[in-house]
């Protein structure tokens, strides 16, 4: 598990490898990750948005952007926290994923970006 706290903020992340699959005569690697965002700040704090950063072990780059998290935008009162599961599938059997939440401090009006750290995705059968 990696974590980071950024203004309060309490990021943590589990990865686990999903399997493989042919898709269009190419193989792909899938990855599960959960992550929880937990609000150890005295003020009320939402998210609106995330980016993600997905490099592969094959140099191949993708970067997703939206609002909330599946589906959703969690507010998070001071102490609470909000746990997701998601995916990736990646070209190769390693990688590596990071970015940010765009979130909104309702007790001071304000914005601010809450650091998700970089984390490893690796399938175990590909390990030395």
């Amino acid at each position: 598990m990696v974590q980071q706290v950024t203004s309060g903020i309490k990021i943590s992340v589990e990865t686990n490898f999903e399997g493989t699959f042919y898709k269009n005569y190419k193989v792909h690697f899938a990855f599960g990750y959960r992550i929880t965002i937990e609000n150890q700040s005295k003020d009320e704090v939402q998210l609106n948005s995330r980016y993600w950063r997905i490099l592969d072990a094959l140099n191949h780059e993708e970067t997703i952007e939206g609002e909330g998290v599946i589906g959703r935008k969690p507010m998070l009162k001071p102490g609470e926290s909000h746990t997701y599961n998601s995916g990736c599938l990646l070209s190769s059997p390693f990688g590596a994923m990071q970015g940010y939440y765009s979130m909104a401090n309702h007790s001071k009006n304000s914005h601010f970006k809450v650091y998700i750290p970089p984390f490893k995705l690796s399938a175990p059968f590909a390990l030395n």
